[in-house]
C-alpha cells in the first residue's frame, strides 16, 4: 500500500513506519502535526524536530500547525490527509496506535470516510512488547517529557533501554501508568534506528522541572554519521 505516516519523531510513530516499510508498504509522506500547547491528539515536546527525523530517513515530511480543540484538530487531519490522497494516490494511514482508543477511533473515522485503509501494527498489542522489540532493533529512545506520579527529573533524557523498561514496569504496577505512555504520562523522541541513514545528535538541551512534571527541551540538533 502507499501509506501516510502520521509521525511525531517519537517511539510509536517511529517503528510503526519502520514496521509499515519492512512490510513492503510504501511510505509517500511523513504528516506531523505541530499543536500550539498540549494537545488531545497530537504529540507536542520537541514536535518540531520530526523534519530531522525524516531527513534522516529520507522520506518526505509535512509540518502542519493545529489547535487544541478536539474537533479542530480531527477536521485539520481530514483536510490534510485527503489533499495527500489526491497529491500521492494513497491507499492507507500509517499510525501507531497500540492501546489508545481516542486515537485509533479519531484515525479510523477519518480513514473510513476517506476510503483508505489503516495500516496499525501494534494495535491492541502489547506496548511492552513493542518497547522491547524496538530496543533489540537498536532503537535508540529518549524520554523527553515525563508527567505522571512516579517519575521524577532523573528521567528526562533517559535511554528507554531493557533496565529503563524494567522501571517502567514496576510504575505500571505502583502507580497504574500505561507502560507505553499512551495515557500522558511519558513522551519520547528517536534518535536512531534501522530507518536512519545518520543518527540525531542533541547538542543543547535543558531540563524543565516542575513540582511533579517536566521536559527535556531539546533547542539544538545535528545529523552525524553512524558509528
Amino acid at each position: 500500500m502507499k501509506l501516510v505516516s502520521l509521525f511525531s519523531g517519537g517511539k510509536d510513530s517511529t517503528i510503526a513506519t519502520y514496521k509499515a516499510i519492512k512490510a513492503d508498504n510504501d511510505v509517500k509522506i511523513l504528516l506531523s502535526f505541530v499543536p500550539d500547547e498540549e494537545s488531545y491528539m497530537f504529540h507536542y515536546p520537541n514536535i518540531k524536530f520530526a523534519k530531522i527525523s525524516a531527513e534522516a530517513m529520507n522520506i518526505p515530511i509535512i509540518m502542519k500547525e493545529s489547535g487544541k480543540d478536539k474537533e479542530k484538530e480531527i477536521d485539520d487531519l481530514k483536510t490534510e490527509i485527503s489533499a495527500l490522497k489526491n497529491d500521492c494516490g494513497l491507499d492507507g494511514v500509517c499510525v501507531g496506535a497500540v492501546s489508545s482508543n481516542y486515537q485509533y477511533s479519531r484515525v479510523k473515522k477519518v480513514s473510513d470516510e476517506l476510503n483508505l485503509e489503516v495500516y496499525a501494527p501494534y494495535w491492541q498489542k502489547s506496548h511492552g512488547k513493542l518497547i522491547r522489540e524496538a530496543i533489540n532493533l537498536n532503537f535508540k529512545i529518549l524520554i523527553v517529557g515525563v508527567y505522571a506520579d512516579g517519575f521524577d527529573e532523573s528521567w528526562l533524557g533517559r535511554e528507554l533501554d531493557l533496565k529503563a523498561l524494567d522501571d517502567l514496569k514496576k510504575l505500571e504496577e505502583k502507580f497504574h501508568i500505561n507502560i507505553g505512555g499512551e495515557g500522558g504520562e511519558y513522551e519520547t523522541f528517536v534518535l536512531d534506528c534501522p530507518l536512519f541513514r545518520k543518527r540525531i545528535v542533541i547538542d543543547e538541551a535543558e531540563k524543565i522541572w516542575g513540582k511533579v512534571r517536566g521536559e527535556l527541551l531539546i533547542k539544538k540538533v545535528r545529523l552525524a554519521d553512524k558509528f
